[in-house]
């Protein structure tokens, strides 16, 4: 049966404390058959794109976009994704093929294989002249510890960050997902103690989801002795918004010798996100440049 991919917050009684929760095995594993990525490929695309359906679901407009976009210079080379307010998330790597050893048994080496010499950067399209964007140096490349840093330097949120994508031996994705607590302003040191230990002692955070199948029966462990409630939910996926009529409005835009150039053969487009095909033809385009103009 197919993972249920969703996302929980919640917030402790004294609201010191907030803390996200997300199963995203089946978005993963959609993004991995799409781009064909090799075992530590995946979990770095995978990382990304859990961090970035996360922080997308505390965006407030149905328009808002928030993009996640990270280039170490490692051979992953760049890795991105864009996440939407209603819980879509879409994402690339660079070089989806791109491997190395493990480091040890069941842990990747996805920090070597994005680096750790660039940048992290968020960008917010909320529907203003300007989108906001934030940038931090990368701190270690495994993603969750870059996130955190993110979250610091550029909102002053204290936050530790967990990721994680446990590959199966066929290379796919048996289990993803991730854990964000996040401290208030008034939040109390004892609090944030008692809920790190706890998620010390848990062990990884994919190894929880490959137990668990409810996210609901993961939060007594990590709120062990802390009094907590549920405050939302979002239901969570892959979802690109490339399009027919979107890419032959692009392609309208060609000149009449790109297309003179083109006219024995349909033109191909493949969206970098999804890898969807699109075949047009130039007296399609040609159409649509006419309509254009009027």
């Amino acid at each position: 049966m197919k993972e249920r991919d969703y996302l929980i917050k919640v917030l402790d009684q004294a609201k010191n404390v907030r803390l996200y929760l997300a199963r995203t095995t089946s978005l993963v594993e959609e993004a991995h058959r799409r781009h064909g990525t090799s075992a530590t490929a995946s979990a770095a695309l995978g990382r990304v794109m859990t961090a970035a359906i996360m922080m997308g679901s505390d965006l407030k407009g149905d328009e808002d976009i928030l993009t996640l976009r990270i280039n170490g210079n490692g051979s992953a080379g760049t890795v991105l994704a864009t996440a939407d307010s209603k819980g879509g998330v879409r994402g690339l790597i660079s070089n989806p093929f791109a491997d190395l050893p493990s480091r040890s048994p069941g842990k990747l080496a996805v920090g070597e294989l994005v680096g750790n010499e660039g940048y992290l950067e968020v960008i917010k399209d909320l529907g203003m002249k300007q989108p906001f964007a934030g940038r931090v140096p990368l701190v270690s490349g495994e993603i969750a510890e870059d996130v955190a840093q993110y979250f610091l330097a550029s909102e002053q949120i204290p936050s530790l960050i967990s990721l994680g994508v446990l590959v199966s031996p066929d290379l796919s994705i048996q289990a993803a997902g991730g854990l964000f607590v996040q401290a208030m302003p008034e939040a109390k040191d004892a609090t944030l103690e008692i809920i790190e230990n706890n998620i010390l002692a848990m062990g990884s955070i994919s190894s929880l989801l490959d137990e668990y199948d409810k996210l609901e029966d993961i939060l007594p462990l990590i709120m062990q002795g802390i009094e907590y409630s549920m405050v939302d939910e979002l239901e969570l996926s892959f979802r690109c918004n490339c399009s027919r009529e979107r890419l032959l409005k692009v392609l309208a835009s060609l000149t009449k010798e790109e297309l003179e150039d083109n006219r024995s053969e349909d033109i191909e487009v493949v969206c970098n996100f999804c890898h969807e095909r699109y075949s047009f033809s130039v007296q399609e385009i040609e159409t649509q440049k006419t309509v254009s103009l009027r």
